[in-house]
């Protein structure tokens, strides 16, 4: 038992030690792990803190936008399970076809949302004179 316990960890920091090296060899070579003049590399990608605000709002927008997009794809494929395994339940298949409902919804919301804000904020309320946008002439 304790030599399929130590070859079972021994497994795993070669195989943790061989990702890790391989990640760092390959960001290297493709140049992924240095950042611009302007921006400082974090856990989540390069950010732009030393150009304006809108650059730096809209380097994190991009991240968020992209876990948004990435939970409701993980969403779609659980309520996708749900409806699969609900073997003729009735209660389970209507949640699950509830929760695909809604995660197709929030999705749709997530890509529509800049220009859902663009149009609320800039066109309707003017928000372009406070800074936020850029106002047409």
């Amino acid at each position: 038992m304790k030599k399929k316990l130590l070859m079972a960890a021994f497994g795993m920091t070669l195989l943790l030690q061989t990702t890790i090296s391989t990640k760092v060899v390959f960001a290297d070579a493709l140049g992924t792990a240095k950042c611009g003049a302007d921006e400082i590399d974090t856990a989540i990608g390069c950010l732009n803190v030393l150009g304006s605000q809108e650059q730096f709002f809209g380097s994190l927008l991009k991240w968020a936008v992209g876990v948004g997009g990435g939970i409701a794809f993980l969403l779609i494929v659980y309520a996708g399970f749900m409806v699969m395994t609900s073997a003729g339940d009735p209660e389970r298949l209507k949640a699950g076809q509830e929760l695909l409902t809604s995660a197709i919804s929030g999705l749709i919301l997530l890509i529509f949302s800049i220009f859902i804000l663009k149009f609320i904020g800039v066109d309707i309320l003017g928000l372009c004179t406070f800074g936020f946008g850029t106002c047409s002439p």
